[in-house]
């Protein structure tokens, strides 16, 4: 068995799928591994200390998709939309692939992997099961776009986070406020409380008032329904726009409060929802910073603009892109252990098996046997086929 790491070609990705210490627990379990050259550079790993630990080295990206039995990178297909074409093609039928694949946002590019004959798993599928934690790639990035939004929020804002008693008078603690506690919203809290700031936070699933106390952040209490808003895996489930009209009403008052706001709020394969419309941020105060990590899937704020920071009404709104690429060394470190996991519960007796009865893989698995075997994605990709036909 041989495993391939490619080296990420997405704008800016520093991130490399697997690193130099993870080589040896595959080898033990009869991978051999290959890595194209200078795949992990950007995130502090070159090629030395890959050689060090056993992995060999390919000059040519087309010797790692020509010699691999397995293929694993940090974004492929949907999560890597421009380059994912010419790399599909380089692909064997039989071949597995394992990475990000962002598979609700392109089902066209599903269709292709599928018509290649390849078995793909998608790491955003993973189950939320307890056995499943250490595979768990989306709480991985997530754990690293919270720490690091907190930190572009005290870079823009014109003021201290902390409460400090000076010789110049005293220096109030900036009021952030946390939209979304999911595992980005809670680093957030957890960052923003390190620093000093008095904090709030507020999400739909009524679950997540106990993690946000007990990070020392005030839940923000609103008279919402909110009996269905989480699905069987814990994630935030969409609701209809009548819902968020009555949400963003309740939160304009806490929104003009604070100094900073960080929004989180995402549900996976949809568009992120308008927490944060353009009357709200007119209502903030001068200077006050706005740091949407939804960007990515349209933004919680009305007026971000994913990739870009911006002023508009004497705010400052960002809008940052793939965050975690931003913190590469530590986000290659977390990914490549969630990967490595999920590699070796694929092999049985040395071998790369399948195993239909694992929930595990039943799940992540998007193509097969030139199938589309996830129903949710096979009915978007056919509805894909239908628009152009018809």
């Amino acid at each position: 068995m041989i495993a391939g790491i490619l080296k990420e070609s997405f704008p800016d990705e520093k991130r490399v799928a697997l690193i130099p210490p993870d080589v040896p627990g595959l080898s033990k379990a009869g991978a051999e591994i290959i890595i194209e050259s200078e795949a992990g550079t950007a995130a502090g790993f070159p090629n030395e200390t890959y050689r060090e630990k056993g992995a060999r080295i390919a000059e040519k990206r087309g010797d790692v998709f020509a010699s691999s039995d397995v293929l694993l990178m940090v974004r492929g297909a949907g999560a890597n939309p421009q380059a994912a074409l010419s790399d599909i093609q380089l692909m064997k039928e039989g071949q597995i692939v394992i990475g990000l694949l962002d598979p609700f946002s392109t089902p066209e590019l599903v269709q292709e992997l599928a018509k290649r004959g390849v078995s793909s798993f998608a790491m955003e599928l993973i189950p939320r099961i307890t056995r499943a934690q250490s595979m768990d790639s989306l709480s991985s990035m997530a754990t690293i776009t919270g720490y690091k939004a907190v930190l572009l929020a005290a870079e823009e804002l014109p003021r201290m986070f902390p409460m400090l008693m000076t010789a110049s008078g005293t220096i109030v603690p900036a009021r952030v406020f946390v939209v979304g506690a999911g595992v980005a919203g809670l680093q957030a809290i957890a960052t923003s409380r390190r620093l000093g700031a008095i904090v709030q936070a507020y999400d739909i699933r009524p679950a997540s008032r106990e993690q946000v106390i007990s990070l020392g952040a005030k839940f923000v209490e609103m008279e919402l329904e909110t009996e269905k808003t989480e699905d069987k895996g814990g994630y935030a489930k969409a609701m209809d726009e009548e819902f968020y009209r009555k949400q963003r009403e309740m939160m304009s008052r806490v929104v003009s409060e604070s100094d900073v706001v960080i929004t989180t709020a995402a549900v996976p394969g949809k568009k992120a929802p308008i927490l944060i419309t353009e009357e709200m941020v007119k209502g903030m105060k001068p200077g006050s910073v706005i740091v949407d990590v939804a960007a990515e899937r349209g933004g919680n704020c009305e007026l971000t603009e994913a990739g870009k920071t911006i002023k508009k009404h004497g705010v400052t709104i960002s809008g940052p892109a793939n965050l975690p690429a931003t913190v590469p060394y530590h986000a290659s470190q977390m990914y490549s252990k969630n990967v490595s996991n999920f590699l070796l519960l694929l092999v049985k007796d040395g071998k790369l098996t399948i195993d239909m009865e694992d929930e595990i893989l039943r799940e992540t698995l998007v193509t097969h046997e030139g199938e589309i075997v996830n129903a949710h994605i096979r009915e978007m990709a056919g509805n894909v086929r239908m628009h152009r036909d018809g």
